[in-house]
């Protein structure tokens, strides 16, 4: 047998390899498409963990501990900004270029991505992978009915809004880069080192990521106001979520055409915003660690800021672990709602609040069905809501206690990071900074699940959907 039959016998197998690879790739995502999500993010973290691990991403020309290229891969491609080194002097210029790319690839959001990738995969979108990516557009996505059109957009319009997540994400940060740049200048930064760090905070704000690429952090623009309030915008769009930008360009001002999840998820934002803002000028007005040796102007700005961040931003100009515990505990709330479905944010979602806050008016009111805007809300999307409350819940604990018994660590701090960690919010008292390798997979874990979201985590364990052909008897057992 001649060399040349050998090699040409190696390439058909290794093209019949690709192949099956390529078909089981192409049947699973059209036949669980969660599981595929899963996947293709686990997948991605193992590419940016082998990459984050090259001597050459870190600035001494080191390679990186494992435990620390794996935490900052997950916190990357979950858009954390949880991290356990130092990110201004760790990494390489290489390192933050993987780090920029990480956070952009993960900015598209699960099934988002997932759906590109089965188009990639399969050359077209069928009639049910559209289902699938109108569903991820439509925060009622779990349930079982057929996709009500009215609440998100047209089958035919999902290609171009799988356009509109890209080339939104790409324009958006390159308007915001443009507005940060002078503001940096103005702060002292050198017009070379701006021209890098503009669109790097720029990212890292629309992404709602808060990974800084200086040491000092906020700190050279800790009275830069309009830099701060460019953030600040730039961490709003990317928190109302993807779906909420689509209808804003569709429609406008035009309020009653947008859809019931924009009202919701805009209104419920705003309140969370205000209420965080006041909650904080209540309650760390007169502490000297945060606000207390701040004029009145700056301790109104920065409890807007602070407030902000909080809701998924991550970056912070006030020391996080200076603050009392209740306002701990206040950040934690906000946290653990998160932003927009379909976002850059994690958390429950402000629409998962908004509607058990409905469901419990409604209740109050003695109403037979949940209203709001004109519109009922189907029963099976409020059992949707209290799922995602419920494993959430089960996650954070789950993870505040294992954590907590490896550190011995204060119960409020676990429990700040911990939420920051599954709110893919990024914050901390610095704890993270200090956890020991086991506590660190814990965490990475708890962010993944956040990221990921419970809703698609549910789905992909669930094998099938069955569907019942009859109904038990009813019993009402005591509640309350």
């Amino acid at each position: 047998m001649t060399d040349d039959s050998v090699l040409a016998r190696a390439r058909r197998r290794v093209v019949d390899i690709s192949h099956i690879v390529l078909a089981g790739a192409r049947d699973l995502a059209m036949a669980s498409p969660s599981r595929f999500a899963v996947l293709v993010f686990v997948t991605l973290i193992l590419v940016f963990t082998a990459l984050l691990s090259l001597p050459a991403a870190a600035a001494d020309g080191r390679r990186t501990p494992l435990a620390d290229a794996v935490f900052t891969a997950v916190s990357t491609i979950c858009v954390t900004g949880l991290t356990t080194v130092n990110m201004g002097t760790h990494w390489s210029p290489l390192g933050h270029v993987i780090i920029y790319v990480g956070v952009n690839v993960g900015a598209m959001g699960v099934l988002t991505l997932a759906s590109i990738l089965g188009l990639v995969i399969s050359k077209r979108l069928g009639l049910r992978a559209k289902l699938i990516a109108a569903g991820d557009t439509n925060p009622l996505r779990a349930h079982g009915g057929p996709v009500n059109e009215g609440q998100t957009v047209r089958l035919g319009e999902v290609g171009q809004l799988l356009r509109t997540v890209a080339l939104s994400t790409l324009v958006i940060e390159a308007v915001i880069a443009v507005m940060l740049y002078p503001t940096m200048l103005a702060s002292g930064i050198a017009p070379l080192t701006a021209l890098w760090e503009a669109p790097y905070y720029a990212a890292m704000a629309f992404t709602n990521t808060g990974f800084t690429p200086n040491p000092e952090g906020l700190e050279p623009f800790a009275t830069n106001y309009i830099f701060l309030s460019i953030l600040m915008v730039a961490v709003f769009l990317g928190s109302i979520g993807f779906p909420v930008i689509y209808t804003l360009w569709r429609h406008q001002w035009r309020y009653r055409l947008w859809s019931l999840h924009a009202k919701l998820t805009i209104i419920t934002t705003v309140v969370l915003f205000f209420a965080g803002a006041i909650a904080f000028l209540a309650l760390e007005f007169d502490n000297p660690g945060t606000f207390g040796s701040m004029d009145a102007w700056d301790t109104f700005f920065q409890s807007f800021f602070l407030s902000a961040m909080t809701r998924s931003g991550g970056f912070s100009v006030v020391d996080i672990s200076e603050l009392h515990g209740s306002s701990l505990v206040v950040g934690s709330m906000l946290m653990f709602v998160g932003g927009g479905s379909a976002s850059t944010a994690g958390g429950i979602k402000v629409t998962t609040l908004a509607i058990l806050a409905l469901a419990v008016w409604s209740e109050a009111k003695g109403r037979q069905s949940v209203q709001a805007f004109g519109r009922r809300i189907p029963s099976d999307v409020q059992r949707v809501a209290l799922s995602v409350v419920a494993w959430g819940a089960t996650i954070v604990a789950l993870s505040t206690i294992i954590i907590a018994q490896i550190t011995k660590a204060p119960i409020a701090n676990v429990l700040f990071d911990v939420i920051s960690g599954f709110g893919t919010v990024g914050l901390s008292t610095g704890l993270t900074a200090q956890l020991p390798d086991p506590a660190v997979y814990v965490l990475a874990l708890t962010m993944l699940m956040g990221r990921v979201g419970t809703v698609t985590l549910a789905a992909a364990v669930a094998a099938t959907s069955r569907s019942q052909l009859y109904s038990l008897p009813v019993e009402r057992p005591i509640v309350g």
